[in-house]
């Protein structure tokens, strides 16, 4: 995945659903034909991009039988669109955890069969059971991260503490960041002293205004490949997703995870089974192959997010375990923010941000 959560506005997936019900979709074969592992002929997923390893896939394919058709999706209201009007052409695909819950409220997903997935016993209890889905009843986390500031000393020119330095004049044409509403104006409501899911019109409005003000430090937004500008020079500084950072660091070593001041926003990337999915159990047996401990480790060695297994951390190398932009210290997570659903609320979002882009 290029780890990036844009804008869920759950009320307006009939429209959406409207501009995708013509398109193309993965191959359904193989109902009612089976390996024999005792798993169908074939799987559709459909997942962010650079989020699991092309030869994790091969493994599952050649130990089971099973032919992974993958497709991957670039914004939560594409992947909300396709599956609403799906009808069973996804077997499994991401949800983040604020994304769940609505899900489940508009009979989006299926539930999970926790005896198909054993595997299950390996997660960290700090990452199941969770107030979006109580009992893994319809999820199963894999990923997750926060967003964290990045910075290159060598061109920085400023001290940077906080989300509300990224406001300095030294910062000008300075910044990349994240093109991701409910993250980048929940930073922004985190300077003005309110919750990263304040719902209050006044409040936003005055996000917005501040918000204009930054926008002559942002030399761009990017949610795909955050990194590429500060590896390559042409930003000094990001607000970026922790495992982002990490990665630009295997590049340009200088770079710096600065924690800001006003705490950490966090989100988790979890399976789901669409509603119809014809290929049920054999998503199970998927789900649980990547959450065997070595599997998890694999995936974590070439997408460096915040894992969830227990068994898969004693195998991660210490360096990255050790990395604050992936694993922020204990300090950290205990006042970390995390991304909710807010109903109706995300409209007023969607008018801010509309009007913070149209601003310049």
């Amino acid at each position: 995945m290029k780890a990036k959560w844009k804008s869920l506005a759950l009320t307006s997936i009939a429209t959406l659903s409207l501009t995708v019900a013509g398109c193309g979709s993965s191959s359904q074969g193989g109902a009612g034909e089976q390996t024999a592992s005792g798993l169908d002929k074939e799987l559709n997923v459909f997942n962010w991009s650079e989020y699991l390893p092309e030869e994790v896939i091969k493994k599952f394919e050649d130990k089971y039988g099973v032919k992974v058709n993958y497709t991957t999706f670039s914004s939560n209201e594409e992947m909300l669109a396709k599956v609403s009007v799906g009808g069973g052409m996804y077997d499994l695909t991401m949800a983040s955890d604020y994304i769940v819950q609505p899900m489940v409220k508009q009979d989006m997903i299926e539930q999970i069969d926790l005896n198909n997935v054993p595997n299950f016993k390996n997660l960290l209890e700090d990452y199941t059971n969770k107030d979006y889905d109580p009992g893994n009843k319809y999820s199963i986390p894999y990923m997750g991260n926060t967003m964290s500031l990045g910075v290159n000393p060598d061109t920085i020119g400023t001290e940077i503490k906080s989300y509300k330095d990224l406001w300095k004049p030294e910062l000008k044409g300075k910044l990349v960041v994240l093109d991701d509403q409910r993250f980048v104006l929940g930073m922004v409501l985190k300077t003005l002293g309110y919750s990263a899911n304040d719902t209050d019109p006044a409040h936003l409005d005055e996000a917005k205004k501040k918000m204009i003000e930054l926008m002559p430090n942002i030399k761009a937004f990017d949610s795909d490949s955050p990194k590429t500008l500060l590896i390559n020079g042409e930003a000094s500084a990001a607000l970026a997703w922790g495992p982002e950072i990490a990665l630009a660091q295997r590049d340009k070593p200088q770079i710096k995870t600065i924690l800001p001041e006003e705490g950490l926003i966090i989100t988790f990337d979890n399976f789901v089974i669409p509603k119809g999915a014809k290929h049920k159990k054999t998503a199970e047996a998927f789900i649980n192959f990547l959450l065997d401990p070595e599997i998890s480790a694999e995936i974590a060695k070439s997408f460096p997010y915040i894992n969830p297994n227990r068994e898969a951390r004693k195998l991660i190398d210490k360096a990255t375990l050790d990395n604050i932009a992936i694993y922020p210290p204990a300090e950290e997570m205990k006042r970390v923010e995390s991304i909710k659903d807010i109903g109706d609320a995300v409209k007023e979002y969607d008018r801010v941000w509309s009007e913070v882009k149209s601003s310049q």
